[in-house]
C-alpha cells in the first residue's frame, strides 16, 4: 500500500515513549493535547491493553472531530481504529462498520484491517460495499497519490474473512493497473476458491523486477499458505528476513491444517528452507 499514499503512520511519533500508566493512558485519550491523545491510542494498542475501560475509550475515539488535518483527516480515528483491532475486542465490530463511510480514506483502511484482525462476519458487506463500481471507478483520486478506496486492504479483508459471497466482486480486480491491487485480488480468490492457478500468479510475482512489488507477493503467499510456493520464496531476490516471515507463514498453516499438529515431510521441507536462510 505505501506506493498508493496509504501512510503507514500518519504522525512520527515523534514524542519519546513515555512511561505511562494504563489509567494514564486511557485518561490522556480526552486530554487537551491533541498529540497526547494521538499517542495514548497508539500506547494501548501498542501494548494490547484490552481492558473494558480502554476499549470503550478507543470506541468513542473513533468518533473524534477534534484531531483533523488541513486535508480533513482525522488522525486519532485512525489510530483509535488500529488499536481497536490489535486488543480483540467484538464490542468495536459496529463502531468500526461506522468508520467504513468515514470521508478519510486511512480511517477506511484502519477500519478494514481492523475488522480483518476481529474477524466477524458482520462486517463483509460493509466490506462488499467499497468494491462498488469495480476496477472501472478504483482509480486514483485527482491530485493525491491514492484510489479512491483502500482497495488492497478491503481485498485482503475479504479473503480473510472466507466471504465467499464476494467472489464476484473480487474477481475483476485481478485485471487492477495497480499490481498491489491485484495481487490482494490474488491472495483473497485463493483463500476464497483453493483454485491454484491464483498462487501460481503470485509465484510468477516473485520474478519481477520491482523489489517492492517482490516484497509484496512474498508476504502475499506467507499469508495465504500457499505450500508451493515455498521454494520460489526461499530463492526470490529480496531479504532473508522478509523470505523467513513468508516462510514462517506457510509453515504455520501447515500445522493448522494438520489434525495431529505432526511434522509432514512438506513441513520439515519448509523448515530446512528457513534453515538455509539463516
Amino acid at each position: 500500500m505505501d506506493n498508493l499514499g496509504y501512510e503507514s503512520s500518519d504522525k512520527n511519533i515523534a514524542q519519546a515513549e513515555e512511561s505511562l500508566t494504563i489509567e494514564q493512558a486511557i485518561a490522556n485519550l480526552q486530554h487537551e493535547e491533541l498529540g497526547r491523545r494521538y499517542y495514548a491510542a497508539w500506547w494501548l494498542g501498542r501494548f494490547r491493553v484490552n481492558e473494558p475501560a480502554a476499549v470503550d475509550a478507543l470506541i468513542l475515539a473513533l468518533k473524534d472531530e477534534s484531531d483533523r488535518t488541513e486535508e480533513g483527516g482525522y488522525p486519532l480515528r485512525r489510530n483509535a481504529a488500529r488499536a481497536l483491532g490489535k486488543l480483540g475486542d467484538k464490542r468495536a465490530v459496529l463502531a468500526l462498520i461506522e468508520c467504513l463511510d468515514c470521508s478519510d480514506v486511512y480511517v477506511r483502511e484502519a477500519a478494514t484491517q481492523a475488522l480483518e484482525q476481529l474477524g466477524d462476519e458482520r462486517c463483509i458487506s460493509g466490506l462488499m460495499n467499497l468494491l462498488e463500481g469495480g476496477v472501472a471507478v478504483a482509480q486514483r483520486v485527482p491530485g493525491k497519490p491514492y484510489l479512491v478506496q483502500p482497495y488492497d486492504a478491503i481485498l485482503e479483508a475479504l479473503g480473510a474473512l472466507k466471504a465467499t459471497v464476494a467472489i464476484p466482486l473480487v474477481q475483476p480486480f485481478i485485471e487492477h493497473p495497480i499490481p498491489k491491487v491485484q495481487y490482494a485480488a490474488l491472495r483473497a480468490l485463493y483463500q476464497l476458491t483453493g483454485d491454484n492457478s491464483y498462487g501460481e500468479r503470485l509465484i510468477e510475482a516473485l520474478k519481477g523486477n520491482d523489489l517492492t512489488l517482490r516484497r509484496t507477493a512474498l508476504m502475499d503467499l506467507g499469508a495465504i499458505g500457499y505450500l508451493p510456493a515455498a521454494k520460489a520464496i526461499a530463492q526470490t531476490l529480496a531479504e532473508n528476513s522478509l523470505k523467513l516471515i513468508a516462510l514462517k507463514g506457510i509453515l504455520e498453516h501447515q500445522f493448522i491444517d494438520s489434525a495431529d499438529f505432526r511434522l509432514s515431510e512438506s513441513a520439515i521441507e519448509v523448515m530446512e528452507l528457513m534453515d538455509s536462510l539463516l
